[in-house]
């Protein structure tokens, strides 16, 4: 079993004195959600990825959708109040967020981007997504996750 290295995401639940599992893949490149959670041997409805998108008017939003789920980008900018939205290129993911494409956390970016969680997850008492690292996850009760970033629960999947 290898060990496992704090990350940002971690740190911040802890510095909160929130509770929270770690659960660890040992897998070196990204692969998507639904995988994963085969992988951990988890509910897909309640494990979730971790979406950044960016209006025309280059104002940047965190999604938090269930992996086997699709973002509806029409419902994700009517829930932030803006007209429409687009995917932030890959590329500009890490210079962004801070984190890479796979290991994508909504907990401890680089700058705090309002942030909308399908409103599913307040179905489940814990959800899963990234760790903050590649292979890294999170499983935590989706109500704590408000005393740590600006939160709103929304219906936003297609």
């Amino acid at each position: 079993m290898q060990k496992i290295i704090k990350t940002n995401a971690m740190r911040i639940l802890d510095s909160n004195n929130i509770r929270y599992q770690e659960k660890v893949l040992d897998i070196k490149e990204a692969l998507d959600g639904v995988t994963c959670a085969n992988m951990l041997g988890v509910a897909l409805e309640s494990t979730f990825k971790t979406l950044v998108t960016v209006s025309k008017s280059k104002n940047y939003y965190v999604f938090v959708v269930p992996v086997a789920e699709k973002l509806s980008l029409k419902k994700a900018a009517s829930a932030v109040g803006e007209k429409d939205l687009s995917m932030l290129p890959q590329k500009e993911l890490l210079g962004l967020t801070g984190y890479i494409h796979g290991g994508c956390s909504p907990i401890g970016m680089k700058k705090v981007f309002k942030t909308v969680i399908d409103e599913t997850a307040i179905l489940f008492e814990r959800i899963i997504f990234s760790g903050g690292k590649i292979g890294y996850f999170i499983e935590v009760n989706p109500q704590d996750i408000v005393d740590v970033i600006p939160v709103e629960f929304k219906d936003i999947v297609e």
